[in-house]
């Protein structure tokens, strides 16, 4: 198993920025893609920001120029970097990451959720 600890969010004014933080706990498995998702009031959940075990990234189009994804392999931790931001943005942020375990596959786990609100 993957416990996944989410740690960043908040309230901020908009223009403002925060960091979130995801780290992933466990043995014996290699961490692949890693993902931020985004969850606004009654609305689907959406990616927002992907980035791959090699650095290739991928953002919606809603933050590009605004958020930076990056990851720490060392630590299994993968990072976003929120600045500029909007009230638009205010959503619950929800960390997704495959892992691989030889001989078992693939097992995509998510983070319980931290939430970040943008007062305009």
């Amino acid at each position: 198993q993957v416990q996944l600890v989410e740690s960043g969010g908040g309230l901020v004014q908009a223009g403002g920025s925060l960091r979130l933080s995801c780290a992933a706990s466990g043995r014996s498995y290699s961490v692949r893609t890693m993902a931020w998702y985004r969850q606004a009031p009654g609305r689907q959940r959406e990616l927002a920001a992907s980035i791959t075990s090699g650095g290739s990234t991928n953002y919606a189009d809603s933050v590009k120029g605004r958020f930076t994804i990056s990851r720490d392999n060392g630590k299994n931790t993968v990072y976003l970097e929120m600045n500029s931001l909007k009230p638009e943005d205010t959503a619950v942020y929800y960390c997704n990451v495959e892992a691989f375990w030889a001989g078992l596959g693939t097992r995509i786990f998510w983070g319980q959720g931290t939430q970040v609100t943008v007062s305009s």
